[in-house]
């Protein structure tokens, strides 16, 4: 019984002298500072960097690859205002001083977008809606460095435009990713400067996966989202324009649109992808636009719904041909009076915007299938596209 008792105490006064010691981190702080003191040994270092490396992953490389490259566009933009002398509509105005017509009055407006370098020289791409219109154009990069830059052509159907700069030396650029389209469920990493917050640094980082592919919105403006790329990444106003990348650090797409009721991010953006970004970027570096001026010969209109009665079709859906001009590249392609098109190259023609939408991806001289509806039945026709130059 003594020996149990001398052990407890032996235990208990053990513990005392424990809750005596002043508490420590693995690493030593002083009295005087928050700051902890770092092992100096090599041991210590190894750990630490052993730690840091483990931080890295896919992402924080491509990252770090691709923010050189990552710019802010600024512009300035000339706008027409029309003023009327009459802002009241004031009967009594124009009685004393007569009817007096509006004025227009020019004003300098400047906004400020994203975009990237996509070769040495000096080549930017970024989007029409940011640059297409504008006087003077300020290439803002991560290092503080600014540069002029000059439009070299833009492409507003697709929302894209070129931009070039004329660095003394070589620049960092990004990569299009052309082996394989973006997988769906795959990182997704958007990089820009929202809203205009952090010109010339570096840019923000969202990330988050490939939603979905192949997405078509609605034409805005005459502008046709087509087969575009959805992703979560949180993309904002003043991203426009900046890389979508995958986790290996090339670009996927270009971020150009988001679906959102409150003017901010709600998980669901849109970026053109890079196969069709790289065809519009490289006719508009060698010929300043893109040449859309293809000639089909076809009139027509979206299938009402009493001309679908009167054809005998069940839906009215489509795009009914009014006329063919003879010799046209329609009428070569066996083309009638009352066809009903359907398919585009695969695509369901359910409007005329959608036929139009598809025709925008095509360039003179282009073979299109498509199939459309004749007394019942359908039928599959070839239209090789002509030139609206060669008609005129």
């Amino acid at each position: 019984m003594a020996r149990r008792l001398k052990t407890v105490f032996l235990v208990f006064g053990l513990l005392l002298a424990g809750c005596q010691q002043q508490v420590q981190s693995q690493n030593q702080q002083s009295e005087n500072s928050f700051r902890s003191e770092q092992p100096s040994s090599d041991e210590g270092m190894s750990i630490q960097d052993s730690i840091t490396n483990g931080r890295m992953n896919a992402i924080t490389q491509a990252v770090q690859m691709a923010t050189p490259a990552v710019v802010s566009v600024n512009v300035t933009q000339t706008q027409q205002v029309r003023v009327n002398p009459n802002p009241y509509n004031d009967p009594f105005y124009d009685f004393f001083f007569g009817r007096q017509r509006s004025r227009v009055m020019e004003r300098q407006v400047q906004s400020m977008g994203s975009g990237f370098v996509i070769s040495p020289s000096g080549y930017i791409v970024t989007n029409d809606h940011v640059a297409g219109n504008a006087s003077a154009i300020t290439i803002a990069f991560p290092d503080g460095k600014t540069m002029p830059a000059r439009l070299v052509g833009t492409d507003p159907g697709t929302d894209l435009a070129l931009l070039k700069v004329d660095p003394e030396g070589t620049l960092p650029y990004l990569d299009f990713e052309l082996n394989g389209g973006p997988i769906v469920g795959e990182w997704s990493i958007a990089l820009g400067n929202p809203f205009g917050l952090f010109e010339a640094a570096d840019p923000t980082v969202t990330v988050g996966v490939v939603s979905a592919t192949g997405r078509d919105l609605q034409p805005q403006d005459n502008r046709f989202y087509m087969d575009m790329i959805q992703t979560d990444a949180a993309i904002n106003r003043g991203n426009s324009g900046g890389p979508l990348l995958n986790a290996n650090g090339r670009v996927i797409g270009v971020n150009t649109a988001i679906f959102t009721e409150t003017g901010g991010s709600v998980g669901i953006g849109f970026a053109v992808p890079a196969e069709k970004a790289v065809r519009i970027l490289e006719e508009l570096r060698d010929k300043g636009f893109v040449d859309r001026a293809y000639y089909t010969g076809l009139q027509g209109r979206t299938l009402p719904a009493r001309w679908a009665q009167a054809l005998g079709i069940a839906e009215a859906r489509g795009v009914v041909v009014e006329e063919v001009d003879p010799g046209s590249p329609a009428d070569l392609a066996g083309f009638q009076p009352y066809d009903v098109i359907r398919s585009f190259a695969g695509n369901s023609v359910d409007t005329r915007e959608d036929f139009l939408a598809y025709l925008f991806e095509y360039r003179p001289g282009e073979q299109v299938s498509l199939e459309v509806i004749r007394n019942g039945s359908m039928i599959p026709l070839t239209m090789e596209l002509g030139s609206q130059r060669e008609v005129n």
